[in-house]
């Protein structure tokens, strides 16, 4: 690891002041954007204030939402996608925090979306219009997660079983019984080239999006009655993908490969943001009881492995290198020749809410 003893929230808070000290709240990239790559860094900046209680990332996010949301509760967002519902999770915290009415007429606007978004003939949504047909791994925490936090906060239980409806046929369609992995994408129609004309799916597992998934899981889990129907096939779910993804992190780094199952490819590379949300699922899966101690030393590994690959630039602010850029779904080439960069907020985020997941399990 980096020669500093740091605990992981504080690995987290810098993470954080790296890029508060970088953009003011509405530059952040894309800036002046209703997006999840702020979501999810704010969203973990949010999880990291209720841990060190310190107002400084509360007031940060906020002053994000309230930029982007007018008096009436407007704000401008791309209706025919589930990402855009991403940054949803910030209205709740703000809405419990505060008497203004905002917050929830913004998060009801961004329920409403489901009801606009198209479908599979199974009720699957889409995951952006532009995509037709097709149900992405990314969307089951884009969307799925807001859906079950806005079920919490507004007594709105039917979306639980909305949600797990959702994820059931993202299992059903997309899950491998050989590696226990879910391709990215799959598309009913089988028009696009990267689809398989038997099964619909794309024919790689991209790290980003099997954490997404993860994520989306163990979150979801967190608003489910222990009594409801569905919750044990999730938890099942959980420990499947997490008994793969112990099988496929690399040995002498601790992190996981852009494409999961073929670290043996020369031309592969260990990612970090997949590799975090990976660390995030196991930690928080180990907290809850989910699975076992057994897993306790892949989650260590893979958390090591994220901070020996941060640095410090010439500023003393902390880099998060090897973060795969915004990708679609197709083949092995596209994965692998996506461009990398550093500090991409959707990395950062991972990151953090890793952080925030191993602090739980190692103090």
């Amino acid at each position: 690891m980096m020669n500093n003893p740091k605990t992981p929230l504080e690995w987290g808070k810098s993470a954080c002041d790296s890029l508060m000290n970088r953009f003011k709240p509405n530059k952040l990239p894309p800036e002046n954007s209703w997006h999840y790559h702020q979501g999810v860094f704010l969203y973990s900046m949010i999880r990291l204030w209720e841990k060190v209680g310190d107002e400084r990332y509360y007031q940060y996010a906020k002053a994000y939402v309230d930029l982007l949301i007018d008096e009436r509760g407007n704000l401008l967002f791309r209706r025919d996608e589930l990402d855009s519902m991403q940054a949803g999770l910030l209205l709740f915290t703000l809405d419990r925090s505060s008497d203004d009415p905002r917050y929830k007429i913004a998060a009801d606007k961004l329920m409403n979306v489901f009801g606009t978004l198209n479908q599979t003939s199974e009720g699957g949504y889409w995951h952006k219009d532009k995509y037709p047909n097709q149900m992405w791994l990314d969307g089951l925490y884009m969307g799925g997660v807001f859906a079950v936090e806005y079920a919490h906060a507004y007594d709105k239980p039917i979306w639980l079983e909305r949600v797990l409806y959702q994820e059931k046929l993202m299992r059903s369609h997309m899950y491998d019984k050989t590696t226990g992995l879910l391709y990215h994408a799959w598309d009913e129609s089988r028009r696009m080239p990267w689809s398989d004309p038997q099964t619909g799916c794309s024919p790689e597992f991209w790290g980003r999006s099997v954490g997404w998934y993860g994520m989306a899981v163990v979150d979801i889990l967190d608003r489910l009655p222990e009594s409801m129907e569905g919750r044990e096939a999730l938890i099942a779910s959980l420990q499947g993908l997490i008994k793969a993804l112990a099988q496929f992190q690399d040995q002498d780094s601790g992190l996981w490969y852009q494409v999961v199952d073929k670290g043996q490819h020369s031309d592969n590379w260990l990612e970090t943001s997949g590799s975090s949300l990976f660390v995030y699922t196991i930690a928080k899966a180990i907290a809850k009881g989910y699975v076992g101690n057994e897993y306790l030393n892949i989650a260590r590994r893979g958390y090591e492995g994220l901070i020996n690959q941060l640095y410090y630039d010439e500023n003393e602010q902390l880099v998060m290198p090897a973060i795969c850029i915004g990708t679609s779904a197709g083949d092995y080439e596209n994965y692998i020749t996506r461009p990398v960069s550093e500090n991409d907020l959707h990395g950062v985020g991972a990151l953090v809410l890793a952080c925030v997941e191993m602090e739980k399990i190692l103090y």
